[in-house]
């Protein structure tokens, strides 16, 4: 579902009515997959709340947890609802909870060795952050590990989707400098689902993890 989408919207908040109130506006959009974390005040509650939804199609939405690098994080949010968990960096802990319970872990890592270790473990790796080293690194990562799916993460704007797409990227995880306005939201990911730029959103965007 993720790769469907393309753009996974990473939500980090002042507190977890914020996150539901976001959560609730992206999947009325037309988004269908959403990354919370455990940065945010009351995550876990929040989670909850939303972790039953549906998209604005009626289909069940698939809500995980990023931020997640402690085992006692993981069991709360697959706990509370989780459909994925993404840790910031290799987590062996998380790695061992996701494998016990069956779920979906998207490991973090930045260099060479660390992305090829998750994605050889798991298929796909997250790599974080994402900005310092530029789309041309997702070019060369793909020329050596052509199979691995990747989902660059941290300081990448929606203008930007796009390129990184055409790097090689699986999917684009971005926190900062989604829109607010329904319309807006909408336009993005109509955008990015038809493989077209958007002009949207342009102001600096905080690493996401």
């Amino acid at each position: 579902m993720i790769t469907a989408q393309r753009l996974l919207p990473v939500l980090r908040d002042v507190d977890a009515a914020a996150t539901v109130r976001r959560t609730t506006a992206l999947l009325a959009a037309g988004c269908r997959a959403v990354e919370l974390t455990t940065t945010t005040p009351g995550w876990a509650g929040a989670l909850a709340r939303v972790a039953g939804s549906a998209d604005a199609l009626g289909r069940p939405a698939l809500i995980g947890v990023g931020t997640v690098t402690t085992t006692d994080q993981a069991e709360r949010a697959l706990d509370a609802g989780a459909g994925f968990l993404v840790s910031p960096y290799p987590a062996p802990e998380v790695r061992a909870v996701a494998a016990e319970r069956g779920a979906v872990f998207l490991e973090g890592g930045f260099t060479p060795g660390e992305i090829a270790g998750a994605a050889r473990r798991a298929g796909a790796a997250k790599v974080f952050p994402a900005h310092v080293a530029g789309p041309a690194f997702i070019r060369s990562l793909k020329a050596v590990l052509p199979d691995a799916l990747l989902v660059p993460t941290g300081g990448i704007r929606p203008a930007d989707v796009g390129e990184w797409l055409a790097a090689g990227a699986g999917a684009v995880g971005v926190g900062g400098g989604l829109p607010e306005g329904p319309d807006e939201l909408a336009a993005l990911f109509a955008a990015v689902a038809a493989d077209r730029p958007h002009d949207g959103g342009a102001g600096p965007a905080p690493e996401g993890a």
